[in-house]
């Protein structure tokens, strides 16, 4: 592990909960709080899930009508995958968020934590047939982690899990959910968030673009055998291991950002 990526003392953890689901806990809680400061937020209808360590198959969520401003470490609920509320108020549970994120949780384990939003940028793209667009390097050097799942209405049907597994297969990382949003995923919230930006950053860029082609002016497209190096580049820099492995160079830094801007009440 690098020296950017030690982790931040989470404080100690409350009776009954272990340390390791403590800083799990605290990780997710920065997660909510750095999506809000970066403008990400949907009021409170999106959810970002982490699972617990351990051996239960258990993981966080947010309660349902907090704004994400005011999300600690001890306000996540905890559910198993069947959708039962294990700790936390039951009538706080969002079981469109249970949908779609126990689905993630239950195929693929190593991805510990899922992000779910309704960005303004994410969902121009994902109102888009052609969806994200070879634009721009961002957009370019995340094109073969990127996924599309079809719009089924709201997540309230536990049958949409196996669909939206087979449409991320395997390095998946972004998901363009049309006509609803994203979903990011990561093997640490670092990376989720991360992805979560990357993308986000990649969808405006387009949007300001396509807005500037509408005024008259002609978009200037990447030829495709640079959209291929630049796609070729991302997946071997941003995945374990690469150069720029993704969410370990920055979470130590966006936290002590978060903590200048809005101090340290996430963490209890």
């Amino acid at each position: 592990m690098s020296a950017n990526m030690t982790p931040r003392l989470a404080g100690e953890a409350p009776a009954g909960i272990s340390p390791e689901e403590w800083q799990a806990r605290v990780d997710l809680a920065a997660c909510y709080q750095l999506i809000d400061l970066y403008d990400m937020t949907d009021l409170s209808s999106n959810h970002i899930s982490v699972r617990v360590p351990g051996p239960e198959d258990h993981f966080l969520l947010n309660p349902l009508g907090i704004m994400y401003d005011q999300i600690t470490a001890s306000s996540l609920i905890k559910v198993d995958v069947n959708g039962n509320v294990i700790s936390g108020e039951t009538r706080q549970m969002n079981y469109a968020g249970f949908v779609i994120h126990s689905a993630v949780h239950m195929a693929q384990r190593e991805l510990v934590c899922v992000l779910h939003t309704h960005t303004r940028a994410v969902n121009a793209i994902a109102a888009l047939k052609a969806g994200l667009l070879p634009l721009t390097q961002k957009a370019c050097s995340i094109m073969n982690f990127l996924r599309y799942h079809d719009w089924e209405g709201p997540s309230l049907h536990i049958d949409e899990r196996e669909r939206l597994i087979n449409d991320i297969g395997p390095g998946g990382r972004c998901v363009i959910l049309r006509n609803h949003g994203s979903l990011t995923l990561g093997q640490s919230v670092a990376e989720a968030f991360v992805w979560a930006q990357r993308l986000e950053t990649a969808c405006r860029y387009q949007v300001d673009a396509l807005s500037c082609a509408a005024a008259g002016y002609a978009l200037q497209m990447p030829s495709e055998a640079m959209i291929k190096r630049a796609a070729d580049i991302g997946s071997k820099v941003y995945v374990p291991g690469g150069f720029m492995e993704t969410g370990t160079l920055e979470w130590a830094s966006l936290l002590r950002k978060l903590e200048r801007e809005r101090g340290t009440s996430y963490r209890t």
